[in-house]
């Protein structure tokens, strides 16, 4: 279990207490560095070990070094010197690629690497920050988040819809909520997926040994439910071509749900992908997937499709976003990659 404090109140040396952590009852004895490392996305090492020498990591309520080992039921506090996101929605002038816009909302094509909001380790150059400077008054939802209804992820590409008005917001949000929007990725993952299509179920939480991560509870013990429809739309060997639909819209879900079924996300660092887990281990191989992951440098992942039901007109828009080219010319080479190999 684990809570994220980002208070506004000061400290005496006019710190932020960014996060708290209560350590899982499984949690092995771990360097509270490394412990962070594991719990806090974003943070560097080098920032983590400052923080310790200033005595800004509290265990149960004691200031600690960064070599204390935590354990099981451990209370973990850490405070930086930088204010929570509420303080930085700085407007900046970061241009957006608009495919559609009217009145009350508009679609937005982000690009891979570009963060969705502020958070830690990440105060600027996002989403939100170029929102609020193209945009006035932007309505906030439920997380204090300007225009924002759904997200994805920092290396996801892809499309989002964003709410000019608070009605629109209303509206759009519950369409996520009731599952009535369309979302449909696509994804290039490891191994050759059997089945033509085919539906992954089960419930999404966070793994309790590495809060950075999701992790499917097939038991339905905890987490949310979480569906995903997925087909394969072109099979290259060691790794697939699919399209996924979600049926819900948890953190990491086509990601944590492909590597569940087998089938990770290729260069998903996070979740093991960007190791070369199918194939041989010859030279030729090996560099040729190297030189793969140098053409898409993150989890191949994108949001091409979107649809929902204007707030105010009550017709259906749907909008289809072209591949980014780092996933083309990724693809482009398995392919060549397979052909050659059938040759």
């Amino acid at each position: 279990m684990s809570t994220s404090d980002n208070s506004d109140e000061l400290s005496q040396d006019e710190l932020y207490e960014h996060h708290g952590f209560v350590a899982s009852k499984g949690q092995e004895p771990l360097r509270v560095d490394k412990f962070l490392m594991n719990f806090i996305e974003n943070a560097t090492r080098n920032k983590i070990q400052q923080a310790a020498k200033k005595g800004h990591i509290w265990v149960n309520g004691s200031i600690v070094k960064q070599n204390y080992k935590v354990k099981a039921g451990d209370e973990v506090k850490v405070m930086f010197e930088h204010p929570p996101y509420e303080f930085l929605l700085t407007p900046e002038n970061i241009p957006l690629d608009i495919i559609y816009e009217d009145d009350v909302l508009l679609v937005v094509n982000k690009p891979a690497g570009m963060v969705v909001h502020p958070g830690h380790g990440n105060y600027s150059g996002t989403l939100i920050n170029a929102l609020v400077y193209h945009f006035d008054n932007l309505p906030n939802n439920s997380s204090n988040r300007p225009g924002l209804v759904h997200r994805i992820d920092k290396d996801t590409s892809g499309l989002l819809v964003i709410a000019k008005t608070e009605s629109a917001m209303t509206h759009l949000a519950k369409q996520f909520f009731d599952k009535s929007s369309e979302r449909e990725y696509v994804a290039l993952v490891w191994g050759n997926v059997e089945e033509e299509e085919g539906t992954v179920e089960g419930h999404i939480a966070r793994n309790p040994k590495n809060r950075l991560q999701m992790m499917v509870f097939p038991e339905g013990d905890e987490g949310k439910e979480a569906v995903t429809h997925y087909k394969v739309l072109e099979r290259f060997g060691y790794v697939t071509l699919v399209s996924c639909k979600l049926e819900t819209g948890r953190t990491h879900q086509i990601r944590v749900h492909m590597k569940y079924i087998g089938h990770t996300l290729f260069n998903d660092e996070r979740y093991g992908g960007e190791k070369i887990l199918k194939g041989t281990t010859f030279t030729k191989y090996k560099q040729f997937v190297e030189n793969a992951f140098k053409v898409l440098p993150r989890q191949a992942l994108h949001a091409k499709t979107l649809g929902f039901v204007h707030p105010v007109t009550g017709k259906m828009m749907q909008f289809d976003s072209e591949l980014p080219e780092d996933m083309v010319n990724c693809i482009a080479k398995w392919r060549g990659y397979a052909k050659h190999n059938e040759s």
